[in-house]
Formats: structure tokens, C-alpha cells, sequence
């Protein structure tokens, strides 16, 4: 098997096919790319350094992540149990706590990251 260059774009093209499938589509992922859209502007008005700008792109990558992985299993569930079904609910409760527990930490990060920023302005 040798390696295709034209294969390997190919799946890139799959990839943001995936990506575009979720955003605009699914509420959550919408808002959470809104909210890092908020948080870039943030991180370029307040000139953050630039270990907390990996850390904040580390953040926001880490839960759309999460919320793209949460989109994929709640369609797969929806596929093979169609009907109500207390495991499939659970499973898709659970991948659903996964996005929450993501996007709390996130938040926290962030507030120790910009709360001294904003904390300055006063």
C-alpha cells in the first residue's frame, strides 16, 4: 500500500465536509464557535501572551471537538435505535456530559486567563 497524495486531500475534503455537516446546523456547535469567535477577539484586544493563546486555542479546539464527537454519536444513536430507547438516551446523555464537563473546564481556564485583563481595566 503506498501513500496517495490525492487520497490523503480527498479525506481533508471529507473532514471539513463533517465540520460544515455540524456547524450552521447543530445549535450547540454554533455556539460554541461564536463564543471562541468572542474569545479570539478577546485574546487580540487584551494582546495576551502568547502561552496563554495556546492555551485558550487549546481550549476552544478541545471542546468543538468534543461537541463534533457529540454531534457524530447522538446521529449514530438516532441511526441504530430509531425508537425511544432508555440505553440509546443514556448514551446520548452521557457523550452530552462529556461536551458540558469540556466546556466548564474551558470556561474556567478562561476566566483565570482574561479575568486579570479585565480586572486591570478598573
Amino acid at each position: 500500500m503506498s501513500y496517495s497524495f490525492k487520497k490523503q486531500l480527498k479525506s481533508f475534503t471529507f473532514a471539513w465536509k463533517g465540520i460544515l455537516t455540524c456547524a450552521g446546523h447543530e445549535q450547540n456547535i454554533t455556539f460554541h464557535l461564536l463564543v471562541a469567535i468572542l474569545v479570539i477577539a478577546a485574546g487580540l484586544l487584551f494582546n495576551i501572551t502568547h502561552v496563554e493563546w495556546m492555551v485558550v486555542m487549546l481550549c476552544i479546539g478541545t471542546v468543538i471537538t468534543a461537541e463534533l464527537f457529540n454531534s457524530a454519536i447522538e446521529r449514530l444513536v438516532d441511526l441504530v435505535s430509531p425508537e425511544w430507547n432508555k440505553i440509546a438516551g443514556e448514551v446520548k446523555d452521557i457523550a452530552a456530559g462529556a461536551v458540558l464537563v469540556t466546556a466548564i473546564t474551558a470556561a474556567i481556564i478562561g476566566l483565570i486567563v482574561f479575568l486579570p485583563y479585565l480586572l486591570a481595566l478598573f
